[in-house]
């Protein structure tokens, strides 16, 4: 750990939380963090190394002391282990949304009538859905006379003569009270998460030694020992790859601003003549894997992977997609209901990941008790790290203050405490995904609330408090692209790898977090004033802060109809598991998918050509596995036939060729990014949309 090495951290942590918003909701360009590997940090570290180091290492000859000298791997993994995890900040997992979801339910309370309630079947009196959430979850509409909710909504109009609004004029007072809930409840969630993230790390790295696929790309391209270039940067086929992918993405971007002289690379090849051969599979929306889709950094990842592993997580939409097409043909759609009802997609989800979190206890349950238990001071042990003990700490007391949050919110802390365990599983579950099977766009669609709704019913929780777990999976969970697990997850193994303390690392990361939220949560702000709310991106200003009321209303309407309005809002506490009332579909489908990620694990565990690994259950109806899946498909299936025809020697020489192929990618989107902001401030009008890796 070096001063400048400190310095280009924290200068880095800045620019993202400052520049992250503009890039991606007013150039609406490729998005600068956008998912788990980050282009702009890990294509900012590929031109680093073949521009900026080698300059050093020519300037600082004769100079070994020199500020001059190029950057070690060591002082490259220190700054990657800082800047990662404030990656969750700027804008999908955290600050797209949160704007949206606490002030705009203000404006549709007042456009959509079925969110005025009525108090009572004769009641000529109607509230605001709103009020069904204690008021610190929302901001304050009607500060400055409503202008804080009316400016959000239309933009602020500027002053004669200026082309923006002045700082002094945002309505800060409207988000002092709601922020102040939701700030140290995100910290409190990634402290959680932090712990349990350096408590496993020893058990997955070290014991279970999964391949934590970026990381492993990253530490290719560092420099050797004396500064000079990996020897990857120095193989022919890395580059021949990562030029032929570069060529095709400038070609295709290009290509949208002269398409008279250029021919685009199409990287969508169409399946649909195939499609009136498999109706049952069309039935259940599998048109959307009849487009072979070439996402070249999936496919590297693929192939640096087990094979059991990059298949799983290419087969399991096909699967998922048969399965609901026969659903809906006996008349039981997957996805019917509102998002966060008792849906049969959800159960099958759900089924799966919190199978797969039960496997990953099981497999690791003497280390984690020994963490345990040297948490507790019951008892230490040799086999288990200080740092890791001191992590279950860390996640015990953190944990424990953020149920006492949600308490204070108004849940029950029996509520509380099961939302905060089916979360943290979730979350854990991402974080192992990135380690072992490098998916980068982990979004899988498994909300909490969900869960919780299937199991104990709405009759049994209420609207109120409906309402609190609906609003706070909307916050948390709605969009787990860039969530902060993840992160952190691959973050410990930079500082492992280039054996950096964590007792130094963390409490740096820590202040470097405090520092990204203190520039992205303004920053954010004022673009939604300056510009108003970014209603092109319908997902975040449209669906998201409708999403937990909508789901509300329809359930207190429910109970309503069915008279027991009155009854569900009187339980409380221990009350509530004597009137559950499971969903019956829900249960089935939630029962088969964790019984079949179990047998899976076990027959891995088992039978040492197992083909497919138990993940299959985790990503299989989400967007990013879809999107992804025909990519995973070809990477495994190169790294079959490599491994099949020319043993692992061979499949170490291929491989600098399949990193080329991320390289290219994290370049190009570099490019697009730096092209696309130079060409708005030049022109004034933002650059076509372009995206390298998916939207």
């Amino acid at each position: 750990m070096t001063l400048r090495a400190l310095f280009l951290a924290f200068a880095a942590v800045a620019f993202i939380c400052g520049f992250t918003y503009f890039n991606d909701a007013v150039l609406f360009h490729s998005m600068f963090v956008g998912n788990h590997i980050p282009m702009s940090v890990f294509g900012g570290l590929f031109l680093f190394l073949i521009t900026v180091n080698p300059i050093l290492h020519r300037l600082s000859r004769g100079k070994p002391s020199s500020w001059l000298r190029p950057f070690s791997a060591r002082e490259l993994c220190f700054i990657l282990a800082i800047v990662l995890p404030t990656c969750c900040i700027p804008y999908s997992s955290m600050l797209r949304l949160l704007p949206n979801a606490i002030m705009l339910p203000h404006h549709y309370a007042k456009t959509i009538t079925s969110w005025k309630l009525q108090d009572s079947k004769n009641s000529q009196t109607f509230t605001p859905a709103t009020s069904l959430l204690p008021k610190r979850m929302l901001a304050d509409s009607e500060y400055d006379d409503g202008n804080a909710l009316l400016a959000m909504v239309q933009g602020m109009p500027t002053k004669p003569g200026q082309k923006h609004v002045s700082p002094s004029a945002i309505p800060w007072g409207a988000w002092k009270d709601t922020l102040s809930v939701w700030i140290p409840l995100f910290l409190l969630l990634w402290l959680a998460l932090g712990g349990i993230a350096v408590a496993c790390h020893h058990q997955w790295a070290n014991n279970e030694l999964l391949p934590y696929p970026i990381v492993q790309f990253a530490s290719t391209l560092m420099p050797e020992a004396d500064g000079t270039v990996s020897l990857v940067l120095r193989n022919k086929w890395f580059w021949l790859s990562c030029i032929f992918v570069y060529v095709i993405h400038l070609n295709n971007y290009l290509y949208l601003y002269y398409p008279e002289y250029l021919i685009p690379f199409r990287r969508f090849i169409s399946l649909w003549p195939i499609s009136k051969l498999f109706p049952t599979f069309m039935r259940g929306g599998g048109g959307s894997l009849l487009t072979i889709r070439l996402y070249f950094t999936a496919i590297g990842i693929a192939f640096l992977i087990p094979v059991d592993v990059s298949m799983a997580v290419g087969i399991g939409p096909f699967v998922f997609m048969y399965i609901a097409g026969v659903l809906a043909k006996i008349g039981m759609p997957m996805h019917a209901g509102y998002i966060f009802s008792s849906r049969i997609s959800s159960g099958l989800i759900s089924g799966g990941i919190l199978a797969f979190f039960a496997v990953l206890l099981y497999t690791g349950r003497h280390y984690y008790l020994n963490a345990l238990k040297g948490a507790l001071r019951l008892g230490a042990s040799r086999d288990v790290p200080a740092s890791a003990v001191w992590g279950v700490r860390c996640f015990l007391v953190a944990a424990t203050a953020f149920i006492a949050s949600l308490t204070a919110l108004g849940l029950d802390w029996q509520l509380a405490l099961i939302y905060t365990a089916v979360a943290v599983a979730l979350f854990t579950v991402l974080g192992r995904i990135i380690a072992e099977a490098g998916v980068f766009y982990l979004a899988p669609g498994v909300y909490p609330c969900a869960l919780i709704v299937a199991f104990l019913g709405e009759q049994a929780l209420g609207p109120s408090a409906l309402a609190i777990m609906f609003f706070l999976t909307t916050v948390f969970l709605i969009d787990t692209r860039e969530c902060f697990m993840p992160f952190m997850v691959n973050a410990l193994h930079f500082s492992a790898s280039a054996r950096l303390r964590f007792s130094r690392v963390l409490p740096l990361t820590a202040i470097a977090i405090i520092v990204g939220l203190c520039i992205a949560v303004p920053t954010t702000l004022y673009f939604n004033y300056d510009r108003g709310a970014n209603w092109r991106d319908a997902f975040a200003t449209s669906s998201v802060p409708r999403y937990a009321i909508n789901s509300v209303v329809a359930a207190r309407q429910r109970l309503q109809a069915q008279d027991t309005l009155a009854v569900s809002e009187s339980c409380k506490g221990f009350q509530r598991f004597a009137a559950i009332k499971p969903n019956k579909r829900f249960m089935i489908a939630f029962g088969a998918t964790f019984a079949a990620t179990i047998l899976f694990s076990i027959a891995r565990l088992r039978f040492a050509r197992w083909p497919l690994h138990p993940v299959l259950f985790c990503l299989w109806p989400g967007y990013g596995g879809y999107m992804m899946a025909w990519s995973f498909i070809i990477g495994g299936t190169i790294k079959i036939i490599t491994s099949h025809y020319g043993g692992s020697k061979f499949v170490q020489k291929i491989k600098p060729l399949m990193i080329g192929l991320i390289a290219g990618d994290m370049l190009a989107g570099l490019t697009v990014t730096v092209y696309g902001a130079i060409y708005y401030f030049v022109t004034g009008t933002p650059p076509k949309t372009f995206w390298v890796l998916l939207a």
